[in-house]
């Protein structure tokens, strides 16, 4: 089994005066190669937000930065080790998902 985590930025906050960014809300997502029994994907995501410091130096403009960007700084404020944890975490529960190991439910109808 191959899992691709695809990271993301749903949404940044920052400062109208000068764009600021110091919050950014990002998810992640594993996607599987193996497929359910419909043909889906087995896949599982976490979301958070992260607060950035103010860098020193000039700032970037708001409008030209850019997803990929933004995802670096959180992945390098998680560190290396975080950013593992995370996404075993998601592939932990995608094996869940295929091999479960837990069930809910009662036995009438």
């Amino acid at each position: 089994m191959s899992i691709t985590y695809n990271w993301a930025i749903a949404n940044l906050e920052r400062e109208v005066s000068d764009g600021y960014v110091f919050t950014a809300h990002w998810t992640v997502v594993g996607i599987s190669d193996d497929v359910d029994p419909e043909g889906n994907p087995y896949n599982s995501g976490a979301y958070g937000s992260m607060g950035l410091e103010r860098p020193k130096g000039s700032l970037i403009p708001f409008d030209e930065l850019t997803q990929e960007q933004v995802v670096d700084w959180v992945k390098d404020k998680f560190g290396p080790d975080k950013v593992t944890e995370i996404e075993e975490a998601l592939a932990a529960r995608i094996v869940d998902q295929q091999f479960p190991t837990v069930e809910a439910g009662v036995p009438w109808q």
